[in-house]
């Protein structure tokens, strides 16, 4: 006897267009996020497509940034590969609802809607606290290092640009030179010749050596800042104040507002940095997050371009504050974060801080010297207090993991976007869907604020 096999036809039409909500579990990622974007105030989305007079429909803003967020939540983040996916991928194209936008719209889109990304991460958190997931008692901070939409070797030395400023300098004189005597030349053979015809040597050398200008111009306009932060003043300022150095000579090694040799900037990203990883010096940017400790949301993020963690404690604190409207009864961070105005500021908003000062810090840290401020000295006393002690060895176990989810589960290891407000507003959009992904694994139900 033949084996009976179930009906199978794939070139056999539909007698009625099927329902889209039948080819997805209930249960599915895709239909969690649509309904909890539902329940948020989307409408400053709107705001750039009104009254503009244009004749040809703009696709659905909500439309396209729960494609967005649903793909971040998945571990898709080229805008090509979101283009692909509605045409392959059921949940893709559930969410489309029958609209097929090109890889060029929704990357467009992207880039114009920063700003409503941090708005959207905020009101993500504030979904959750209605509901009920955040506690707010612990908090830990921590930041891993996300490379930029950049290559090293994209980056230049200041020492390095001032010489090849140099160089090119010199080439391109020699160029202007070679230019004036062949046109001589030929004005003898030939007569009148125009001769305004730049020639692409030179051409190719005034692009580069304007690069390396505006290059070195961004690095002395960063430490000039950098310089005023520590209280140094231009010659010229020192001179009108009529301060005078001792000795006749200046106490510093180099000049107000001119780097270190060795500073670098890239020319394909400027901002991001040199930062060191995993996997040795990578141009990256600093992503900082604070994660609760209940459910393990991501509570606050920031971004920034020094690879140093200490200046985003306070940062992240604030942070905290503005998208919950509560402050942390406690703070865990390593010694990253350490330093003598940062306790002050965390006692000054009775936020009880349990900030390594050390890689020993079950023992409080490192040991203490004369330059300790005495805020430093209660953080030591209060890690080597055993109750202090098991509470800072919970750091690891809650904010750890949501890198690891970030860049393991996720699979977002890298920017797409150039520059540090573009790559600020990716990182929130990153923490938005991590975020909404644990909520759905919790099975909690969107409420309307």
């Amino acid at each position: 006897m033949g084996t009976s096999y179930r009906e199978y036809h794939p070139e056999q039409p539909f007698l009625l267009p099927p329902s889209p909500q039948q080819w997805l579990p209930e249960n599915h990622l895709a239909y969690f996020i649509a309904d909890t974007l539902g329940q948020i105030d989307l409408s400053p989305l709107h705001k750039r497509y009104q009254g503009d007079g244009r004749r040809n429909r703009p696709y659905h803003p909500v439309m396209l940034l729960t494609l967005l967020v649903y793909a971040y939540a998945t571990g898709v983040f080229s805008s090509r590969k979101i283009a692909r996916k509605i045409d392959e991928d059921v949940a893709f194209r559930v969410l489309a609802a029958g609209n097929r936008p090109d890889f060029r719209t929704i990357n467009r889109f992207r880039a114009q809607h920063l700003e409503e990304f941090k708005k959207l991460f905020v009101e993500i958190v504030r979904l959750a606290k209605r509901t009920g997931l955040l506690k707010l008692g612990t908090v830990a901070l921590d930041g891993t290092k996300v490379k930029a939409n950049a290559s090293k070797h994209k980056a230049m030395s200041y020492q390095r640009m001032e010489e090849e400023e140099a160089r090119l300098e010199a080439e391109i004189q020699q160029l202007i030179e070679r230019a004036e005597q062949i046109d001589a030349a030929e004005d003898e053979l030939y007569g009148e010749a125009r001769g305004d015809e730049i020639p692409a040597e030179l051409s190719r050398r005034e692009s580069r050596i304007e690069k390396i200008r505006e290059a070195k111009a961004a690095l002395e306009a960063e430490q000039a800042e950098a310089d005023r932060a520590k209280g140094r003043r231009p010659d010229d300022e020192r001179a009108a104040s009529g301060e005078r150095p001792q000795g006749g000579r200046s106490k510093y090694k180099r000049e107000f507002g001119v780097p270190e040799p060795k500073a670098q900037c890239n020319f394909s990203d400027p901002e991001s940095k040199i930062m060191k990883t995993g996997r040795g010096f990578e141009q990256c940017y600093n992503a900082q997050a604070a994660v609760e400790e209940g459910e393990q949301l991501i509570v606050a993020a920031t971004l920034g371009a020094n690879a140093a963690d200490n200046g985003y404690l306070i940062e992240l604190v604030d942070e905290i504050k503005n998208n919950t409207g509560r402050k942390p009864r406690r703070v865990l961070a390593d010694a990253g974060y350490k330093g003598e105005r940062n306790f002050e500021e965390l006692e000054q908003r009775k936020i009880r801080g349990y900030v390594a000062l050390g890689r020993e810090s079950g023992q409080g840290g490192e040991a203490s010297t004369k330059a300790d401020g005495p805020a430093t000295e209660r953080m030591r006393k209060r890690l080597r207090d055993q109750r202090g002690r098991q509470r800072y060895r919970r750091r690891k176990a809650l904010v750890e993991p949501a890198f690891g989810w970030v860049k393991q589960v996720l699979g977002f290891r890298e920017f797409s976007m150039r520059g540090l407000e573009k790559a600020r507003g990716e990182w929130n959009l990153v923490t938005a869907a991590l975020n909404l992904r644990r909520m759905a694994r919790m099975k909690v139900v969107p409420q309307a604020a």
